[in-house]
């Protein structure tokens, strides 16, 4: 499913935004909304599961700590229902205990820090990206164009 960043693009990415913290939601949809994407939040992690049962969303980034239910057990929940896009997960306690990719289910981690609205937004684009296309090859050269190289 394509996806786009641009606020001229007629089908900007859907984002869902998952926080228990109403001033963390407020900041990160202004700056996300000013890129152009459409941001849907949710205030925990069931209400996050709901929500991408009834809507579609290109990207999930989710809060790591959160009641009932946190970021880890919401990433995991969403992944046995087979959500195959993007997922971030923020966390001011990814050093700490040690939260990496290959242990959380989340595509990219990022610790909160002064630092943070500049990496989410840098993954946030790379993630909605549409995968290039490969390089191809030139293929073979033509009669002109190799009688040049060789020449040289």
């Amino acid at each position: 499913m394509p996806s786009a960043s641009s606020r001229h693009s007629p089908n900007p990415a859907r984002i869902l935004l998952v926080d228990d913290n109403r001033d963390g939601v407020v900041a990160r949809r202004s700056v996300l909304e000013e890129l152009g994407y459409t941001v849907v939040s949710a205030h925990c992690g069931l209400e996050a599961l709901k929500t991408a049962a009834e809507q579609n969303f290109d990207l999930v980034i989710t809060d790591f700590k959160m009641e009932p239910m946190d970021g880890l057990q919401l990433i995991a929940k969403l992944r046995e229902r087979n959500f195959q896009n993007p997922i971030i997960l923020l966390t001011g306690f990814a050093d700490s205990l040690g939260l990496r990719t290959q242990d959380t289910g989340a595509n990219v981690v990022i610790q909160k820090s002064a630092n943070e609205i500049s990496t989410l937004l840098r993954y946030t684009r790379r993630l909605l990206q549409p995968p290039r296309k490969p390089v191809r090859s030139q293929g073979p050269l033509s009669k002109a164009a190799r009688s040049r190289s060789e020449s040289n």
